[in-house]
This record gives structure tokens, sequence and C-alpha cells, in this order.
């Protein structure tokens, strides 16, 4: 397959970006982009990009203040098993 065809074969559609795009605006919460009013593609993404790391953050949160408490003895093992078995469904 010559380049030029394996490029039109690649090429994404604007209806298909479009689709993406309000698929993308469905994990935001509480998103300004949800509004009636037609939004720019790259205000969907800023605000996508901007709650994943909202979201890393508080992963990184939760992981750091779980550490913290296996560390400190206040879990039981029982409870540690739980929470072991929890993070790896």
């Amino acid at each position: 397959m010559s380049n030029n065809r394996r490029e039109i074969v690649s090429r994404i559609t604007e209806e298909e970006i479009n689709g993406l795009l309000l698929k993308l605006q469905q994990f935001l919460p509480d998103s300004t982009s949800r509004c009636t009013k037609r939004v720019s593609a790259s205000k969907i993404l800023k605000e996508t990009n901007n709650y994943l790391k909202k979201l890393h953050k508080e992963v990184d949160d939760l992981s750091e203040r779980l550490s913290q408490l296996l560390a400190s003895g206040i879990i039981t093992n029982i409870d540690e098993d739980a929470i072991r078995t929890l993070l790896h469904q």
C-alpha cells in the first residue's frame, strides 16, 4: 500500500472527531463545555487534560495516605488483605 493510500485510509473524519469530543465531554464533571452552545475542540481537550491531571493527583494522594495507614499499623492484617484484594481487581 502506498503512503498516499495509507494516509487516506488512516484519516479520521470531522464527524468522527466530533463524536469523540462528545464522548469526552460525558466524562467531565460540571463541564462548562456541556452547555448547549458549540464549544471548541481545544477547550474540550484542555478541560479533559485538566480533569485527568486532577484525577492523577487524587490517586497519588490516596496512594500516599494508604501507604501511611499501612505503615502506621492502624490497619490490621485482615483489613490490609481486603484492601490489597480491592486494589488488584
